[in-house]
């Protein structure tokens, strides 16, 4: 299971630079990787996290946090024996 960060780009400033909000998150339940792993990701982020349909091009999730696997750390209790 891996947990997936989902920002919202913020750009009402005309600057050249953006500025991601961390606004949730998103959980990858696929074992294994296949090929549309990120488009369904960003399609279930932006259904969850859009507030209507121009507003889902501001939702976004990282890209290489998605590759990113949280496991539980190890402890004594853990240990084989």
């Amino acid at each position: 299971m891996r947990a997936v960060t989902v920002y919202r780009l913020d750009d009402v400033n005309n600057f050249s630079y953006h500025t991601r909000h961390p606004v949730g998150s998103v959980l990858e339940l696929r074992i294994y990787e296949r090929v549309n792993n990120y488009k369904d990701l960003l399609r279930l982020a932006r259904r969850l996290f859009a507030l209507d349909t121009a507003d889902a091009d501001h939702v976004l999730i990282d890209v290489g946090q998605g590759r990113q696997a949280y496991l539980p750390e190890l402890n004594r209790d853990c240990s084989a024996g």
